[in-house]
């Protein structure tokens, strides 16, 4: 739960309470706004199983520039197993002074380049204490790109997205400097007016004796498929496959998902 301003002037925002950090392009949305049924490597090897997320406060700017442009800079929580496994993870320490939290900056900018085409893409960052020792720190820096075609004037609704972000992960260790990489490329599209299908690529490195993923000790490669269904506007039947190769298993993995979400209440406005 958390509060946000609405009307504030000279285009700021502020928000505070417990809400998902504004890094990349996928960790601030919910899992029924992804277009997978999973979330990729790159949020869960390095946010946690719920992304990153935490108590905290954020303000925002919306520049004057004659295209959407937006700063964010937000202080929340560094603790948690669920989403700062980079950072304090689960042990929960007490906060005394303000270097004890974590910091995330975001720049967004959104670009029409016709009625037909538009381009959104971002930078962001992280920095915070990590749980190896006083005074250590782990950072974090991304980029994101979203890269949409859909024609205005198709009866049948179709549209095709790139998605693609990588980030770079930093950690000061006992007598170690820890240096990873992760990222997905993943392209949607709609190709009548109830279905889209979609493919989604995601890669990362690995660490020997790596104390967050002991046995994530080398590259990692995944691909998935998915076919979704839209029985109305407010429901959707996806079946996804997947196969993922971690360099240090003799066989790779396979899997499938089959998922049904609806939504019950307003339909809310769907974001870009």
């Amino acid at each position: 739960a958390y509060a946000e301003s609405l009307a504030l002037p000279w285009g700021l925002q502020f928000k505070a309470g417990q809400f998902l950090t504004s890094f990349g392009r996928t960790n601030p949305t919910h899992p029924h706004s992804w277009s997978f049924t999973d979330q990729p490597l790159m949020i869960g090897k390095f946010f946690g199983s719920e992304g990153n997320r935490g108590l905290g406060v954020q303000a925002a700017w919306l520049t004057p520039l004659p295209w959407f442009t937006e700063l964010k800079l937000s202080a929340t929580d560094a603790a948690g197993d669920c989403c700062a496994r980079s950072w304090l993870g689960g042990q929960d320490l007490a906060v005394r002074s303000p270097s004890d939290l974590l910091y995330t900056s975001s720049l967004k900018s959104f670009v029409p380049l016709d009625d037909d085409w538009s381009v959104m893409w971002g930078l962001s960052a992280q920095a915070g204490p990590n749980a190896s020792g006083l005074g250590n720190r782990s950072e974090v820096l991304g980029g994101d790109l979203y890269v949409r075609y859909r024609p205005a004037n198709d009866p049948q609704r179709r549209a095709l997205s790139l998605h693609a972000e990588h980030a770079v992960r930093a950690r000061q260790w006992p007598g170690r400097a820890l240096v990873d990489h992760a990222g997905f490329a993943q392209l949607v599209g709609s190709f009548a007016l109830r279905w889209e299908a979609g493919w989604r690529t995601d890669w990362s490195t690995g660490l020997a004796d790596d104390p967050l993923d002991a046995t994530w000790t080398g590259a990692r490669l995944r691909h998935a498929a998915q076919v979704t269904f839209y029985p109305s506007h407010f429901s959707r039947l996806r079946a996804q496959v997947s196969v993922d190769r971690p360099s240090w298993l003799p066989e790779p993995i396979y899997g499938a998902t089959l998922a049904l979400e609806t939504l019950i209440g307003a339909h809310g406005a769907h974001n870009f």
